[in-house]
C-alpha cells in the first residue's frame, strides 16, 4: 500500500516510513499539494495509487460517500483523530507505530479500496 499524509501530519513521519521501505509522501513535502482542496487531494491520491491519511474526518467522509455514489473509486481514506494522535513530538510515535502496523497488515496495493479506515 502507498500512502499520502494530509497536511496536518508531520512530514517526518513520511520520512521515517520511507526509511522503513514504504512508499509514503506527505502533503507538506510537496508545494504543489499544499493548496489543493479536499476533493483535489483525493484525486491526486488516486492518480498516484495512494490511500489518503487525514484528520479531516467530516470532509473526507462526505467526499468518500460522494465518490462512491458517483461511481468513482479511491484507494482508501485512513482517518486519524488529533486527540488520539496529538500533533506533538510525543504524538508522532504512536501515529508512526499505527501506520507501520497498517502497512504491515495491508501490504497489497488496493486492500483499502473504497473504504474508510479508522486508526
Amino acid at each position: 500500500m502507498r500512502l499520502l499524509l494530509d497536511e496536518q501530519h508531520d512530514p517526518r513521519i513520511a520520512e521515517q516510513l520511507r526509511r522503513d521501505g514504504y512508499d509514503v509522501v506527505a502533503v507538506a513535502e510537496r508545494r504543489e499539494l499544499r493548496s489543493l482542496r479536499d476533493e483535489e487531494l483525493l484525486e491526486y491520491a488516486v492518480s498516484e495509487g495512494r490511500a489518503l491519511v487525514t484528520e479531516d474526518v467530516r470532509d473526507f467522509a462526505i467526499a468518500h460517500r460522494r465518490w462512491l455514489d458517483g461511481g468513482r473509486s479511491h484507494f482508501g481514506i485512513v482517518l486519524t483523530a488529533r486527540k488520539r494522535y496529538p500533533r506533538t513530538k510525543a504524538g508522532r510515535r504512536p501515529l508512526l507505530a499505527a501506520l507501520r502496523a497498517l502497512l504491515r497488515s495491508h501490504p497489497g496495493h488496493s486492500e483499502l479500496t473504497d473504504r474508510l479506515h479508522w486508526l
